[in-house]
Order: structure tokens, then C-alpha cells, then sequence
């Protein structure tokens, strides 16, 4: 086998995602690579058609362009010849500033004789500019939607068809997010989190009219509408509509006297930045990325709430492995990133059988197995996924961000989950009784809500949001007092509860009264549950009655920069009540081994900066990204010509192994799931 070819980075350095230079690791070249990925994937320009910091002949100054393109055929690439210009700049610049701003790009633009496209972004800002000559001859410039792929179709640019709407790529998803949000946040008054729920509103549109094949789409402003009130008047009037759909189909979310807020300038910006993109089809991961860092900033509360990195999600939901038959729960649901990367898993599984079964790919579907696969993932959303928060903020994210990743919202249901289940809203029971097709008055106490196989969950926990209610507390073995047998180090419970106590140590409990016998849950927990003499009574409990499957220990930055508290996942199996006798009858608890692991890199630092991998020496290095080899067009032979190898870093990050050793591990066990 060859060895893969490695490439150290200097020190403070990126390697260029076009050209492969070496260029100085700065805000500006973050937002330029980040172009330079949409272009390429998005856009199909190829690297050839390409130049970065191209010198410019300005008066007597020579100004560096950051990023020309040519047409495929020109064959002189001067100057003279240039299509399009982008300039790439950091945040803080604004798009007005005389220097650096869109006056620059447009001068630019002017010295470049057949230079008809530009753009100017700082990834929280985009202006598109189409050059043309008015009568008199006088260069003038008219604002566009967006820059034309490499094909030229302008038509796509104000209308998008269903054939041409792009996947996005790399952060590009999360720079429109931020666009549309900073958009709304300047121009139309509203604070962030209204702001953020404007933006839902328009997400649902997108997505409402995604799904209305074979219908063209509606979901669209053009150029010309864009620039003008009575235009985005009738831009309002078409997204309004799809609105009264969304209202229909998501009832539970949206209220029947909901509108759109935003005035009609800014909603014709917002769908002209998503309109090219499809917000269905775009990769999971890239999506979930994108919606919950925009969420996190928006959202987060008071209450402990620190939501899951994505990368640790997708290792315990793996190790937990869910199936297509078992119900799933997250009790504190947050953003929905754990239900979301659950719900992902079994559709994979989902798409095997279905591609077994027929003999085919999915790509080579018909359209009708396509309908019948979609209705089954409707179906496992409303029958085996369920999600409870007590914040309804977070209930209404989830519940899109669900919409927008799985075609179904699952049963996401607001509630003070720790709560007495006869002190439950009765919509919240009756919610939650159709949903497991079970009476109502079957949901009594917490030793009658047994009904989820697998829970997967990270609940707020700290000493500042301690539970102090008697009435709440008295439900939980855990709440009360233990008094620790010193002679023989055991505990046992006492009749007296404790004045308070902190949320995680009940939601341990709370979990277990959730799950069926047998059922397992993966449960993110403060280390000193685990090692703080103190707590020895919650250990001895769980071993009482869970088989105790694994514990992992991560980085002490994985919940950085907002939260450094020390944290493991631990992995519970519910012992059945047949276990648990046999137990108490022969006085000895079941031997069994437990995994342990330690992640040791979870590819970010405590800042939140991403963490690459580095050599002996400590330098940072590329590999060949073999899911990304850019070609030149087909040579007079037939042949194709690799045109550009793309390199890319690689996270320093260990969360993707431990599944890989834990699946090992758990065969020799004999554990089945």
C-alpha cells in the first residue's frame, strides 16, 4: 500500500485551498478559503479558471486582487480578460469603509475592461455587483443575488430550479446564517433572539417549499425585486404564503395569527441568500454545524444549559447504536443535536435494508421507493423519537432543527421533565400519551414511565440551579439523605430528604424511571458524580441498578469556551426486575467488565479554536483529501487529467476511535446491541 504523502505547515500558517501556497493564518484568510471551497464545490469553477492576490495595474498603484476567475475557453488570462473579482475581508470591516470597503471592489471592477461580476464579503456581509455601461457610457453597477456559476446560467441566479439548487459546502451554510441573522439584527430593530425566530420563520418557508414537488419553486426573489419596494413587496406577498403552509403543516410551532415580522427590504435579502441552496439535501453534519452554533448564540440560557459538542454526540449515539424499532429519548433536548445525530443513525440503517432489499443504490431510486423511504422516516420521527426540555425557546429549535435535518419533528415536547408525572401539563400527557398509543391515565407516578429503549442526553447540571421542591424531590431515591456504613463501605438511604439537590444527580434517576428493563442510555455527567467520596451513595445506586457498560473521560476542554467543568459520558443498561432479584436472593452483584477510554484530543482547544494534527516536531501537517481530486476537462483522447490534488488538515481529535474499539470490545462481551 503507498504511503500517504504528508505536508508540514509552517508555524502560523494555512496552505492555500486553490493554489497550495503557504499564506498567513488570518481572519481575512479564513473567510478567503472558505470562498474558495464554495466556488470550487458550489459554484464547479475549477481551479484553473483561478488566480489568488492578482496583481492589478490601478493608476500607478498595483493593488492585490484576492480572488479572480476567467472564463474556461479565454485562453490570455490578463488583466484585460478577468470575469469576475471577489475581495474577502475580516468581520470587523464594514462594506462602507472608503479603503477597504465596496468602493474598492468596484474600482477594481472598473479597470478590468471585461470584468462584468464581482463580490464582496466578510462573511457576515455579501454584496454582488453586475457591471454595465449606462447611455451616456458612465460605468454604473446593479446589485445581484448572488455571482453566476461557472455554466453563466443567470437564470438560476434569480430563479433557481429544483435541478439547480446547490449542497453547500464546508462553513458556507453558517456564513449565510450569520448574514441573514446580522441582517435582521441591524436593519429591522430586533433583538437577538427575536431575530433568530424571524429567521426560523423563513428556514420553514424554505424548506416547506422544497418539499412542494414537483411544483417550481416559489422560494425566490429575483435581482430585480430585490433592488426595489414594490418588488419586495411582492417578494413579502410570496413568502407569506408559503407561510400559511408552514402554519398548517406545523401547528404545533406556529400560532394560526403568525406573520412574518420582517419588513419586506430584509426578507428579500434573507431568501436571496438561501434561495440557491438546498436546505434538505445538504450534508447532515454541515447543517447541524450551522444551525446550532447560530442557536447556541441565541438561545442559550441560565439553567446550565451547555450543549454538546457535535463530535461527542456522534460518538455516544454510535456506541449506543439505536435501532429502527426502539423509541429514543432525550430528556433535556437542547438544540436537538443528540435526537438529530440518533435519528441520522437509524435512517442510515433504514437506507441499507431498503438498498438490500431492492438491489439497488439510493442513488438509482425510483421516485416511488424515494416517497415510500421518506414516509417511513416520517414515520419512525412520530412514533420513536421524543425530546422534553423545559425551555420553549429550545422545544420550538429543536423541533426545526429536526424539520430541517429528518423530514419530521418527532414528538418534541415541553416540560419540567423532573417534575412529578401527575403535576405534567395534560397537553404535555396527552401529547405524549398518543404519541406511545397508550391512555393518559396510564402516566400516574414516576414508577409507571417506562417507555423508552434508549436514552441519549446531556442535562444541565451545577450548583447554581439546585432543586429545592419536596414535592419533586420525594420521587427520588437519590434525593434523600445517605449515611455511609464505615466499617463495611457501604451506604444505605435514609427516610430524610436533602434540602437540595443538584438537577444532574436527579436526572441520573429520573433517565432510569424512563427507561424499559433493559433499555440503556448514554448520560453526559460532572466527573465528581464519578470520584467524589461524597457521592459514593450515587455509585453504589447505579450499580444497584444498572449493569454499568462504559465510562469515558473527556478533555477537560470538550464543553470550552463556555463551560470547564471536568465531564465522562457514561453508558447504563437498566437492570430487569429479575436481575435485580437474583442479585438480592444470592447477596452478590453480576461480575462483569466495563470499558473505560480517555479522550485525550477532541480537536478544538479551550478557546474553541479548532486543534489539527502535527508531526514529531510539533508542526501542523496536510494530507491528500481523496474525497475531493479536481479535474480538468477530458482530454482530444477521452482521458481525464487530475488537475489538483486537494490537501487538507486533519482535527486532532480521538472521539471517532473510541466506537471503532468499543464495537470490538462489546462482541467479546456478548452484548448484542
Amino acid at each position: 500500500m503507498a504511503e500517504t504523502k504528508v505536508i508540514v505547515i509552517p508555524d502560523g500558517k494555512i496552505c492555500d485551498y486553490i493554489d497550495g501556497k503557504f499564506r498567513n493564518d488570518t481572519p481575512e484568510e479564513y473567510v478567503r478559503q472558505t470562498i474558495e471551497k464554495r466556488l470550487v464545490n458550489e459554484h464547479k469553477y475549477s481551479p484553473a479558471q483561478i488566480s489568488i492576490e492578482y496583481i492589478l495595474q490601478v493608476g500607478s498603484n498595483k493593488p492585490r486582487a484576492d480572488i479572480v476567475i476567467w472564463d474556461k475557453d479565454v485562453t490570455e488570462k490578463t488583466q484585460a480578460t478577468i470575469k469576475l473579482i471577489i475581495e474577502c475581508k475580516k468581520e470587523t470591516v464594514d462594506a462602507r469603509n472608503a479603503k477597504d470597503g465596496i468602493a474598492q471592489l468596484q474600482s477594481y471592477m472598473s479597470v478590468c475592461p471585461n470584468c462584468e461580476w464581482g463580490m464582496w464579503t466578510n462573511s457576515i456581509q455579501k454584496f454582488v455587483f453586475r457591471k454595465y455601461l449606462d447611455e451616456s457610457g458612465t460605468i454604473c453597477f446593479m446589485e445581484y443575488n448572488d455571482i453566476p456559476s461557472a455554466d453563466g446560467n443567470l437564470d438560476d441566479v434569480n430563479r433557481p430550479s429544483r435541478k439547480s439548487l446547490k449542497n453547500a459546502c464546508d462553513d458556507n451554510l453558517l456564513f449565510v446564517f450569520k448574514t441573514c441573522h446580522n441582517h435582521i439584527y441591524v436593519n429591522d430593530g430586533l433583538q437577538k433572539q427575536a431575530a433568530f425566530f424571524e429567521l426560523l420563520k423563513v428556514i420553514f418557508c424554505k424548506i416547506e417549499d422544497e418539499r412542494n414537488i414537483p411544483n417550481p419553486l416559489q422560494f425566490y426573489t429575483t435581482s430585480e425585486e430585490r433592488s426595489n419596494p414594490d418588488g419586495q413587496l411582492t417578494v413579502k406577498k410570496r413568502i407569506s404564503k408559503i407561510f400559511e403552509k408552514v402554519k398548517k403543516r406545523q401547528g404545533k410551532i406556529f400560532d394560526a395569527n403568525d406573520e412574518i415580522k420582517l419588513t419586506p427590504r430584509s426578507l428579500a435579502y434573507i431568501v436571496s441568500e438561501l434561495q440557491s441552496y438546498s436546505l434538505l439535501n445538504t450534508n447532515i453534519d454541515i447543517k447541524g454545524k450551522a444551525y446550532e452554533e447560530i442557536v447556541g448564540a441565541n438561545l442559550r440560557g441560565d439553567r446550565g444549559e451547555f450543549f454538546t459538542p457535535r463530535n461527542v454526540m456522534k460518538m455516544v449515539v454510535e456506541m449506543i447504536n439505536p435501532k429502527m424499532d426502539e423509541r429514543v429519548l432525550d430528556s433535556s433536548c437542547g438544540t436537538g443535536g443528540f435526537l438529530v445525530t440518533a435519528m441520522t443513525h437509524v435512517i442510515n440503517q433504514l437506507e441499507s435494508q431498503f438498498s438490500e432489499q431492492i438491489g439497488l443504490p439510493k442513488e438509482q431510486w425510483d421516485a416511488d421507493t424515494i416517497r415510500v423511504f421518506q414516509d417511513r422516516i416520517s414515520e419512525m420521527a412520530a412514533t420513536n423519537f421524543f425530546g422534553f426540555d423545559i425551555n420553549p425557546d429550545l422545544v420550538k429549535a429543536t423541533k426545526m432543527n429536526m424539520v430541517m435535518n429528518n423530514d419530521g419533528s418527532g414528538n418534541i415536547l415541553q416540560t419540567n421533565s423532573l417534575l412529578p408525572p401527575h403535576e405534567w401539563s395534560d397537553d404535555f400527557r396527552t401529547r405524549l400519551a398518543d404519541a406511545l398509543g397508550i391512555k393518559k391515565g396510564e402516566i400516574r407516578n414516576h414508577n409507571t414511565i417506562a417507555f423508552f429503549d434508549v436514552i441519549v442526553t446531556n442535562p444541565p447540571f451545577g450548583s447554581k440551579i439546585p432543586i429545592k421542591d419536596k414535592a419533586i424531590l420525594e420521587q427520588y431515591e437519590l434525593a434523600h439523605i445517605w449515611e455511609n456504613n464505615k466499617a463495611n463501605g457501604t451506604w444505605s438511604m435514609t427516610d430524610r430528604l436533602q434540602s437540595s439537590v443538584p438537577p444532574e444527580i436527579l436526572f441520573i434517576e429520573r433517565c432510569t424511571q424512563l427507561l424499559v428493563p433493559g433499555g440503556r442510555m448514554g448520560i453526559v455527567l460532572p466527573d465528581s458524580i464519578l470520584g467524589s467520596p461524597g457521592l459514593g451513595y450515587i455509585r453504589e445506586w447505579l450499580i444497584k441498578n444498572h449493569r454499568i457498560i462504559a465510562s469515558i473521560d473527556l478533555h477537560v476542554d470538550t464543553f470550552q469556551p463556555r463551560n470547564g467543568t471536568q465531564t465522562s459520558v457514561l453508558f447504563l443498561q437498566k437492570k430487569t426486575p429479575e436481575q435485580k432479584n437474583k442479585e438480592v436472593i444470592s447477596g452478590t452483584m453480576a461480575d462483569y467488565n466495563i470499558f473505560m477510554a480517555m479522550v485525550e484530543k477532541v480537536g478544538h482547544d479551550k478557546r474553541g479554536n479548532p486543534i489539527f494534527m502535527r508531526d514529531k516536531e510539533g508542526n501542523e501537517i496536510l494530507v491528500p483529501d481523496n474525497d475531493n481530486v479536481l479535474v480538468m476537462d477530458k482530454t482530444g483522447e477521452g482521458n481525464t487529467t487530475v488537475s489538483h490534488q486537494q490537501k487538507k488538515k486533519v482535527e486532532d481529535d480521538q472521539t471517532p476511535e473510541v466506537p471503532l474499539i468499543f464495537s470490538d470490545w462489546k462482541k467479546q462481551e456478548g452484548l448484542s446491541w
